[in-house]
């Protein structure tokens, strides 16, 4: 399954639509080495790319937060500081025990996890950056 950022995960707040655009692009760059028989040689760069994008992504949504008083912000930090520890445990597991069924399953919900954020909280807040 291929990820796109269609019109239901724009949020219509160009940095924070083009840091997804760049999320999106480096999952289906891992998908298509997967389904081409490459997959174990992307892994690592993917890895790093997603604890990278995160703590970068994160902390530009934060400062807009901060920036324009977003009422949602402490809650949206804790989805943040929790999304990074578990990203974290998986890329550990991955790195130190292989590419096991179990561990990309959980980072495949992660993925999964981080669209559904898009889609409700991250348009909560272009929205709010918008009107502020």
């Amino acid at each position: 399954m291929r990820y796109e950022l269609t019109k239901d995960l724009e949020t219509g707040h160009v940095m924070i639509d083009s840091e997804h655009r760049q999320l999106f692009q480096a999952v289906n760059q891992l998908l298509d080495a997967c389904s081409q028989g490459k997959g174990r040689s992307q892994l690592e760069p993917t890895l790093d790319f997603l604890v990278s994008y995160v703590n970068q992504h994160f902390g530009d949504e934060e400062k807009l937060q901060t920036q324009t008083s977003y009422p949602g912000y402490p809650g949206h930090k804790q989805f943040h500081e929790g999304y990074k520890k578990e990203l974290a445990a998986v890329v550990r597991e991955i790195k130190e025990q292989g590419s096991t069924i179990a561990a990309l399953s959980r980072l495949n919900q992660l993925v999964s996890q981080l669209v559904t954020h898009i889609r409700m909280e991250d348009k909560r807040l272009a929205q709010h950056v918008k009107q502020s």
